[in-house]
């Protein structure tokens, strides 16, 4: 099905209520801490008030007699259990040909703490007060040591780790270096630009959490969490860190109250639980306080870097060139690798047809946090660079930031950039263009004016921004170092009154999948969205799947779907065309309907539902009962939305107060399912 023809289909495009928010404005949502299991104890961690030291001693005694503790676990009982440290899941291979340095990352410190919040000691008891109680009677001896928290200062810091003496993981480029470095020869201008894009905090409306329970009947251990990708969480949690086979381990992602990227990540928390369920054949709990996640959980961007642009006389760009040092933290985090390489460098070459980029990253580890995706994952720290850059390019050039922008957009497509992607289609000067009108850009000089005569100054700021989501294929992707697939599975069972359960291996944390899917399955098989249902989030009823993340659930787990509804619509021709002693060939099928083309015969997709599962008339010699299909869809490309934002902003110079006036935003993202 093409393009056109999905956009034109019913549903598409409806504002539908969104199905899940009757559960979630009345509180019948259930997220993992309204899971309450049985014999449920609760667990505490004690963490690291030290950037940086040496353990010398822990005395758990206390803790241990204290009222209602069921166990207290260190860094050594870890150890001695053999759980293996937590996985970096992308390979990052330097620039010398060498692979990134990967230094262990226990789940409960042993030997040294790195960063203020590090696990050092789980304790579990009945209840939650009673965990936290006995943690702080928990006495570790620490021996501090010097530490380095900003990225600048890593390589003549003191070193976190044996295989890292320098504190460096990796350098890494892509470009023509060569080619870049002649191009700003014959420059006639280079603007410069050093730029810090400070380090954040993840801060969902619901902390992480988690439950870990184990079962003596069967030998199956159930993991609650709080999560995006269930699916990866228990491949990397079996295959790499406890030992223990896949199918013995089941992961439950309920509502997930957002997460951004912050939950996608396989915790040390997550493994504590897990393992200590057994131990101690008991469900435990642990939630996150508000305090506590600032702390642990993985952190977004610390970016710093320096930028040049090559232009000729008339303001064309001719070659640009970056420098970054990023901040990974203190241990590698699941996918920390990833953001400032592969999701940052590849995306520097912007709207823009800049003949030649070089890029080069430097990647250091600290005394701090370890940082991971977080909202855009790479992307916007690629924009938020590239747009400034470019904005600088225009004051300097004497330029308007629209002209500098129409100058060097790209207008030709398919367009591959210096740094490795293709662009499939694009209008950027239209979306620059409709941006303009919103804001009415051509009425600036006059309310600046009006703006001075009140003593106020007044700006604009233009950003054009270009995303790549869907993260894709596998192969390339595992050619740049991906460990594991980026496909999506979709699975359609139709019922046999015809309504349809979907099961997809995305997961919603807040953008309501549920009524996106089912839109989606609805206008393929004429449906409401009311006769579908999703499920989601749980590896024991989901095929497989990849998560959510990287803006691909509709992109990949959506086509995932289609894939599967293809095969759905294929099995109920032959049905049909039995029903109505056609050919399958001349069956046509649009709106509910299955119609002998050129005839007035017709059979609706709910008796051919019934029929595949009560098959009296039915040719069973030529296919199988039942209506239920699965389809794994892998992509050949990223998917590029683009846009063009305006702010418009007024300052009092006496007191610094910023007003935005307006903000105008074009967005191209194709298709739009539900506005």
């Amino acid at each position: 099905m093409g393009a056109s023809d999905f956009a034109n289909l019913p549903h598409i495009g409806a504002a539908v209520r969104r199905k899940e928010d009757y559960r979630f404005l009345t509180g019948a949502g259930q997220y993992t801490d309204d899971v309450v299991l049985a014999a449920q104890a609760n667990a505490g961690f004690v963490r690291s008030p030290h950037a940086h030291a040496r353990i010398n001693a822990i005395d758990i005694a206390a803790a241990q007699a204290a009222p209602g503790v069921l166990g207290v676990f260190t860094g050594a009982d870890v150890a001695a259990a053999g759980i293996n440290g937590l996985p970096c899941g992308w390979l990052i291979t330097s620039t010398d040909g060498q692979p990134m340095k990967e230094p262990p990352h226990p789940i409960l410190a042993q030997g040294k703490v790195r960063y203020v919040g590090d696990h050092v000691v789980m304790v579990v008891a009945e209840t939650l007060q009673q965990a936290r109680d006995a943690a702080e009677l928990v006495n570790v001896d620490y021996e501090v040591l010097d530490a380095v928290v900003q990225v600048a200062d890593a390589a003549k810091g003191p070193a976190l780790h044996d295989n890292a003496p320098d504190n460096h993981c990796f350098k890494w480029a892509i470009g023509d270096k060569a080619a870049v470095d002649a191009a700003f020869t014959g420059a006639a201008h280079v603007t410069r630009l050093d730029l810090v894009n400070n380090r954040l905090v993840p801060n969902a409306m619901e902390p992480r959490a988690a439950i870990g329970s184990y079962s003596r009947a069967n030998d199956e251990y159930t993991l609650y969490v709080s999560n995006q990708n269930p699916h990866v969480e228990r491949l990397l949690m079996t295959a790499f860190v406890m030992g223990l086979p896949e199918h013995k381990v089941r992961v439950i992602a309920p509502d997930v109250g957002g997460g951004f990227g912050s939950k996608i990540y396989l915790y040390a928390e997550d493994v504590c639980l897990t393992w200590a369920s057994k131990k101690l054949n008991r469900n435990i709990k642990w939630v996150a306080d508000r305090s506590e996640a600032f702390l642990s959980d993985a952190h977004g961007r610390d970016h710093v870097s320096h930028a040049e642009m090559a232009m000729d006389a008339n303001g064309r760009f001719l070659a640009m060139r970056v420098h970054t040092d990023a901040n990974l933290g203190a241990y590698l985090s699941t996918f920390a690798s990833a953001v400032p390489t592969i999701l940052y460098a590849t995306l520097l070459a912007g709207q823009y047809t800049t003949p030649q980029v070089h890029v080069e990253v430097d990647a250091w580890f600290t005394n701090t946090a370890p940082v991971d995706a977080y909202r855009g994952a790479g992307r916007p720290e690629a924009t938020y660079l590239l747009e400034r850059l470019v904005s600088r390019c225009a004051w300097e050039m004497g330029l308007s930031q629209a002209e500098i922008r129409r100058r060097n957009f790209i207008t030709s497509f398919p367009y591959q950039t210096p740094v490795a992607l293709q662009y499939d289609i694009g209008d950027y000067p239209a979306c620059l263009d409709q941006a303009e009108q919103l804001a009415d850009a051509a009425g600036f000089e006059a309310r600046k004016t009006a703006s001075a005569a009140k003593g106020l100054l007044r700006g604009i700021g233009y950003s054009s921004y270009i995303e790549a989501c869907g993260i894709a294929p596998s192969n390339i992707a595992g050619a740049l170092g991906a460990r594991a697939g980026l496909f999506e599975c979709g699975e359609v069972r139709v019922h046999p009154t015809g309504s349809v359960t979907v099961f997809t291996g995305s997961h919603s944390h807040g953008q309501g999948h549920e009524t996106t899917f089912a839109q989606v399955v609805a206008a393929r098989l004429g449906l409401t969205p009311d006769q579908v249902d999703v499920v989601h989030g749980d590896t024991g009823r989901v095929p497989f799947g990849m998560g959510t993340y990287g803006s691909r659930s509709i992109s990949v787990g959506g086509a995932a779907i289609m894939k599967a509804l293809d095969k759905i619509e294929t099995k109920a021709k032959k049905i049909a065309a039995h029903l109505l002693e056609a050919s399958d060939a001349d069956i046509d099928f649009a709106n509910g309907e299955f119609t002998v083309r050129g005839t007035d015969k017709k059979v609706t997709f709910g008796q051919v539902a019934l029929t595949a599962y009560v098959p009296h008339n039915y040719p069973l010699d030529k296919l199988e009962p039942g209506l239920n299909e699965t389809a794994f869809y892998d992509p050949t490309n990223f998917t590029f939305p683009a846009g063009t934002y305006i702010c418009e902003v007024e300052v009092d110079p006496a007191t610094g107060t910023v007003r935005v006036d307006r903000f105008a935003a074009v967005d191209d993202f194709g298709t739009i399912i539900n506005p």
